[in-house]
């Protein structure tokens, strides 16, 4: 499933998507709080078969919200997730198809009045603002609509349910955050910053919002201001791995290779704790075109060769396999 920037959205190809038809996919899960932070308790995720009241597996998120599902087979499902804590919420009915050979797939989750207040008497996370504390329940219901149709690529009816939400509560940040979102969908740029810069107003430690206004900065070829909006997301999020691939890459189109180098490594670590296999192989790509600027040939060419390991199939590899001849070639 394509990832919907619900907390956070964007998109690295650095080589290119591989093309060909899945018997069965790996799915991806990531709980959150109603307004984008990752859940970071250990709860449950049931994997549901539409036509059936059992389970057909079931796993445990990680500090980082994050679990996965390996070797899934085509069909309707929907994931129900359930914990200390939290309501248990259902992500409603969603397609394994044979286009995809991962699908990335959101749940938001609300704490119980008990964990809400518990939450509120130590001053809540750090990235909470204040007025995230505060949010109505009502809001938080039209902004758990939006998540819905964001999932189903429903852009315009999202669009309708977040400004309930925000004239509901005009201070909600996540409200905010993913409107910005769905005016990327649309096509209105300029809205989309208004949308994303009124996020950050309202909760200068809220993460997503600073990635996605990179994802713009990024889109204009300005790396440098791209550059400072990730760092300022991954000293709020440090465990966002995907957010701290994304700087990395950045780093490496502002020609700062050692930080890129450098922050490969930590999202190689973070990686292995999501098991997101795909970033794994996208380090290396990263790393190895770093040390190939800065002529440590060696070096670039066995971040190639680990490339190949993790990823042996596909586009991505074929493309790496060119690369690295040419290497070879160069460096005899």
């Amino acid at each position: 499933m394509h990832r919907p920037r619900l907390s956070v959205l964007f998109c690295l190809l650095l080589v290119g998507s591989a093309l060909g038809q899945f018997r069965a996919g790996t799915l991806r899960v990531r709980v959150t709080f109603s307004d984008g932070r990752p859940c970071n308790q250990q709860v449950r995720v049931q994997l549901m078969n539409s036509a059936s009241r059992s389970p057909v597996s079931e796993a445990f998120t990680n500090d980082s919200g994050m679990t996965e599902f390996n070797n899934v087979e085509l069909g309707n499902y929907h994931l129900i997730v359930s914990g200390e804590g939290i309501e248990e919420a259902d992500s409603g009915i969603f397609e394994i198809d044979n286009r995809r050979g991962s699908q990335f797939i959101y749940v938001p989750v609300k704490q119980t009045k008990d964990a809400n207040r518990q939450a509120n008497a130590l001053h809540g996370s750090r990235t909470v603002a204040a007025a995230d504390l505060n949010i109505p329940a009502r809001a938080a219901k039209e902004f758990d609509k939006a998540t819905k149709l964001l999932e189903r690529q429903q852009w315009k009816k999202a669009m309708i349910q977040l400004h309930r939400a925000l004239a509901v509560y005009p201070r909600y940040a996540a409200a905010y955050n993913n409107l910005g979102v769905v005016y990327a969908k649309l096509g209105d740029r300029a809205s989309e910053r208004t949308a994303l810069q009124k996020a950050v107003e309202l909760n200068d430690h809220f993460a997503p919002a600073f990635v996605n206004l990179a994802r713009m900065s990024i889109v204009d070829r300005d790396f440098p201001a791209a550059e400072t909006l990730l760092d300022k997301a991954n000293s709020i999020d440090p465990s966002d791995f995907q957010a701290l691939l994304l700087l990395a890459n950045v780093e490496l189109l502002d020609h700062h290779y050692e930080q890129a180098i450098a922050n490969s490594r930590k999202v190689h670590a973070l990686a292995q704790d999501s098991h997101a296999s795909d970033s794994h192989a996208l380090v290396h790509y990263i790393a190895a075109r770093a040390f190939e600027h800065e002529s440590r040939l060696p070096d670039a060419a066995a971040e190639f060769q680990i490339f190949l390991a993790e990823e042996s199939e596909g586009a991505r590899a074929e493309a790496v396999r060119k690369e690295l001849a040419s290497l070879k070639t160069h460096a005899r």
